[in-house]
């Protein structure tokens, strides 16, 4: 495991605060819950899903979530179009797989650099732009929703994190 992986600061949300610092709060919060939620696993153990039938690993949730992070913040917000990304619309489980050659570490770096990219276009934004790319629907989106839809969507992999974690090796956490 990387060195800054060993070090991971998780800050509790602030109680009393503006809208934003919130929001980034708790959106930070949950990205340093998933980073300890690997903290010293097994890479062989974690790539395997510990909870069969399901094919869900603990290595493969670290990816979906730099995805998501790349997916809402740099293209449908910002519009940067960025590349490499898993096609996800015709391979529901391309952004979950990890891919030979893949390693928890490497994953790690990839979402730590993902999360670094979505805090630049958040703290250059206001809460209330809208995306530049649409929805199914047309619908754009604010920044806000995106951030809370982040916050929901790593909060709820956190939970699987949990576990994934204690079936592989007993380890829980909050």
């Amino acid at each position: 495991m990387s060195e800054a992986a060993n070090n991971i600061i998780r800050r509790d949300p602030p109680a009393i605060a503006a809208e934003r610092e919130t929001l980034n709060g708790f959106l930070d919060y949950h990205r340093a819950t998933i980073l300890k939620k690997v903290q010293g696993v097994d890479e062989e153990k974690g790539k395997r899903p510990s909870m069969p039938p399901s094919t869900l690993n603990l290595v493969g949730l670290v990816k979906h979530l730099a995805v998501n992070e790349i997916w809402w913040f740099q293209d449908r917000f910002a519009g940067l179009n960025p590349q490499g990304l898993p096609d996800a619309d015709n391979d529901p489980e391309a952004d979950f797989r990890v891919e030979p050659g893949e390693t928890l570490a490497g994953l790690i770096a990839y979402y730590n650099e993902a999360c670094e990219a979505s805090r630049r276009i958040v703290a250059s934004a206001s809460l209330d732009d809208l995306s530049a790319a649409t929805g199914r629907d047309g619908t754009k989106f604010t920044l806000r929703w995106i951030i809370l839809h982040m916050i929901e969507e790593t909060a709820r992999h956190n939970g699987h994190a949990d576990l994934l974690r204690e079936g592989i090796d007993g380890v829980t956490g909050e």
